[in-house]
């Protein structure tokens, strides 16, 4: 039950926090969705950083990683979002931003949990 606690209460404030900074960066369906954008490479940062200092030290109790990694940094990521802006992308067959907006948030996010991890490694 704790564990459930945990990932309920991570999440929420994920969750808020996300809805605070799309609602100040997302200007419109048309363009790109940069607080979308931002909240996803820096929730991946955060877990990469997360994750790896938990592996390399240990120094993170299960329920503290549950709380980040699942919970703050689930509830603050959102790739429903994600999926929802590019099918207006595609909708509005604005295939440019499309291809911009997908494969700059993959290739973003990925490269953003590895500088996490190696960052990890220097704390």
């Amino acid at each position: 039950m704790k564990a459930i606690l945990m990932v309920f209460l991570g999440g929420g404030l994920g969750s808020a926090l996300r809805f605070v900074i799309s609602r100040g960066l997302n200007k419109s369906a048309l363009e790109i969705p940069f607080g979308t954008f931002t909240v996803n490479i820096i929730g991946s940062l955060l877990l990469g950083l997360i994750l790896g200092i938990s592996l390399k030290s240990g120094a993170l109790s299960n329920n503290t990683i549950l709380f980040l990694a699942t919970g703050f940094c689930g509830g603050f990521t959102t790739f429903s979002s994600f999926a929802f802006e590019n099918q207006a992308f595609l909708r509005a067959g604005d295939y440019t931003n499309f291809a911009l907006y997908t494969f700059g948030s993959i290739i973003a996010g990925f490269t953003a949990v590895f500088i996490g991890l190696y960052l990890s490694k220097l704390v």
